[in-house]
């Protein structure tokens, strides 16, 4: 499914609205360049959880857990990861089979060790349509 946005509150409206549907263990992994939208995308997923209080992505320390009304949020940024076996020092297998939601920004630097089962969200800019305009992807893989 490809799904177009103007703005950040589009952009971010969409995030709520998977937040919203999402269920305890889905994997959910956002792609895209610096600057793409992913944690604005991010603070509209975990508002849908019912996450409160703000929302940024943890690039120093690779994962912030956020505790929503719904569900908790594991929110992972691994762009600064050297290699996939890293997020084993992390646990990162008890927070896939956990009871909330995995969100993970750059996860395509980890791609060897995802599920076979996640919702892939590719976003993308393209300056001719705007400054914000957003290209999103988004594939389920079972």
């Amino acid at each position: 499914m490809i799904i177009e946005t103007f703005s950040r509150e589009e952009t971010a409206a969409l995030g709520r609205q998977l937040g919203e549907q999402a269920e305890a263990g889905g994997v959910y992994c956002l792609i895209g360049d610096l600057g793409t939208g992913k944690t604005v995308f991010t603070q509209g997923f975990a508002a849908g959880l019912g996450v409160e209080g703000p929302v940024n992505s943890p690039t120093f320390t690779i994962v912030q857990e956020y505790m929503g009304s719904r569900m908790p949020l594991y929110h992972f940024d691994v762009y600064r990861l050297e290699e996939p076996e890293e997020m084993d020092e992390i646990g990162f297998d008890e927070y896939l089979f956990g009871e909330g939601v995995c969100l993970i920004e750059w996860a395509e630097r980890i791609r060897e060790i995802l599920p076979e089962r996640r919702t892939e969200i590719r976003i993308e800019k393209d300056p001719e349509k705007g400054f914000d305009y957003r290209r999103i992807r988004i594939d389920e893989f079972e």
